[in-house]
């Protein structure tokens, strides 16, 4: 069906739909943005684009506030928390504006019919899974810059993903300069809490009764604690399986977290209530002395923020996790 889609969506775009962009104006008032052509490197090769994308579809969990920091608002995008990505996130919201994209997909599965009514100019898949065979059949539809060559899925730095998306839509001297204003805010925490530096720290969940999940340095939650200068705990990434950026606990292996500060991000109270009555969770010094921290996911959406890990989420998740970790009881 998807290949059927693709199709006709080729023919009524006149020229097959890798090359829609070069139909399109180059810019508004028909000015050439001189950027273009550029060529980005990913998992799947490389990707040439000619001129300047007009309609741009969003497929990783995240890439929207990239994509939004540098004023382009997609058309269509993924549904991660079951959130609408324009809906509720305080760091976002201002962007989108009374704009809505289309939900093409959760996750890692798209709507390819969706997608390709959309008629987009660039399909953008960073913080993704996106299989071979996706990016085949995407690619039909528009030009798609896939995962960031050399890394895992879901483990690529949100600095080289905003450089990735930079660099496609033609904005890459300002995606640089947003790189440079998150790095100068975390150097700004570094320095006034160098009390950090060398306490070890975990961030770990749960949704289920003995049940336990601790994120590997390669996760966001954990590169956002790292870069506040905490040292993680090399343990963690041990336990876990390869190319997987969280290691699954059962109870007798919660002493894994026993470390400086535990960050434990979940859905609800009664999770944490449940984590707290958990036997062997109360014999962890780390929970005896009150060093773990109690964090929600979402309202207030401090968990979610420090997920995203990106260029629009991190200085809301900086300014409402400080206070948390310097708190006196």
């Amino acid at each position: 069906m998807a290949v059927a889609v693709v199709a006709a969506f080729a023919l009524s775009a006149c020229g097959g739909g890798a090359d829609t962009s070069e139909s399109k104006p180059a810019a508004e008032g028909g000015a050439k943005n001189a950027a273009f052509p550029v060529t980005v490197q990913h998992k799947y090769g490389s990707t040439k684009i000619e001129t300047e994308p007009k309609k741009v579809v969003t497929l990783g969990l995240s890439d929207q506030d990239a994509v939004l920091a540098l004023g382009v608002k997609p058309v269509g995008a993924v549904d991660w928390f079951k959130e609408k990505p324009y809906g509720k996130w305080p760091w976002a919201k201002e962007k989108w504006g009374s704009e809505k994209p289309q939900i093409v997909g959760e996750r890692d599965e798209y709507n390819m019919e969706k997608i390709a009514a959309l008629q987009p100019d660039l399909i953008i898949a960073q913080y993704s899974g996106m299989k071979k065979e996706q990016y085949d059949t995407l690619s039909q539809i528009a030009k798609v810059v896939a995962q960031p060559k050399g890394h895992p899925d879901y483990a690529a730095p949100w600095q080289v993903m905003t450089q990735q998306i930079g660099k496609a839509l033609g904005k890459e001297g300002q995606a640089k300069k947003l790189i440079a204003g998150i790095d100068a805010r975390f150097a700004a925490v570094r320095d006034k809490h160098p009390e950090f530096a060398g306490k070890t720290l975990a961030v770990a969940d749960s949704f289920e009764a003995g049940k336990y999940s601790a994120f590997t340095k390669t996760d966001p939650k954990a590169i956002f604690f790292s870069e506040l200068g905490f040292a993680l705990k090399p343990g963690i990434d041990k336990m876990a399986k390869p190319g997987a950026n969280v290691a699954e606990l059962s109870a007798e292996k919660l002493n894994v977290l026993d470390v400086d500060r535990l960050v434990w991000v979940t859905s609800s109270t009664e999770a944490n209530d449940r984590i707290k009555a958990e036997a062997l969770y109360k014999k962890l010094k780390v929970h005896k002395d009150k060093r773990d921290l109690f964090v929600p996911y979402q309202d207030p959406d401090i968990g979610a923020a420090f997920s995203f890990n990106t260029v629009l989420s991190i200085p809301y998740a900086i300014d409402e996790i400080e206070p948390l970790l310097t708190a006196k009881d």
